[in-house]
């Protein structure tokens, strides 16, 4: 195999992979920030003790837990036609259909793990401490918002990063509707140039390269929040 270094340079990383870096790291702050909003609300909901809430959290978690992510991805483009895009978003979604629809449904899915990962973070906070929120008058809602829900970030914080980062490298699966993201800039560059090995390796080092420095820092936390306890 004769590799052509030639390819990596900076003028094709910056026509080609740089626009669908950008989306990447996008895609992952807006499905993180969603999934944890939307992953909030659904552990509550099982948390809650309510059957009518319970249930249909329960449903909706395990359901699409159980269906590979790039399925979910293609039955969510498909499902959803390219009008509603240009009707809510203007010209911006009608030129912009599949990222729109990648990034609806990385939220749709990642709600569902982050939502374990709260339910579990909420359930690691002591009974005692509900108790005494409710010995002092508070409401089910304030108990959650002012004592339970700050700590359980706290201790989940971690493992909402370590989720974060396997986001991170999900995005890459939006190639299968065509949504240009870094593995699809570097796929193109590879097909014009002739070179799809060489691009193939370049988006390789570069998940690696930024997923290990990412492990790297939240095992540095992890161990300077093991210290503060």
């Amino acid at each position: 195999m004769n590799l052509d270094l030639s390819f990596y340079n900076w003028e094709v990383f910056s026509a080609f992979a740089l626009k669908g870096l950008y989306y990447s790291i996008f895609l992952t702050f807006v499905a993180t920030l969603g999934g944890i909003f939307f992953g909030t609300l659904l552990a509550l909901m099982r948390l809650s003790g309510f059957k009518a809430l319970d249930w249909p959290a329960a449903i909706y978690v395990t359901g699409m837990r159980s269906v590979p992510l790039v399925m979910v991805i293609l039955g969510f483009y498909l499902l959803i036609p390219s009008s509603f895009y240009a009707t809510v978003f203007g010209a911006y979604g009608a030129d912009h259909s599949k990222e729109l629809s990648a990034i609806i449904t990385f939220i749709a899915f990642e709600a569902t793990y982050f939502s374990e990962i709260m339910r579990a973070g909420i359930q690691s906070i002591t009974r005692g401490q509900t108790y005494a929120g409710q010995a002092l008058g508070m409401s089910y809602g304030q108990i959650m918002r002012l004592v339970v829900l700050p700590q359980a970030f706290r201790n989940m914080l971690p493992v909402l990063l370590t989720q974060t980062i396997i986001l991170f490298q999900d995005t890459s699966l939006v190639y299968a509707i065509g949504a240009y993201d870094l593995f699809k800039g570097l796929e193109t560059a590879g097909k014009n140039y002739g070179r799809p090995i060489e691009a193939y390796l370049a988006a390789a080092a570069i998940y690696f390269v930024l997923c290990y420095s990412l492990s790297y820092l939240v095992k540095r936390l992890h161990k300077k929040i093991a210290i503060i306890r």
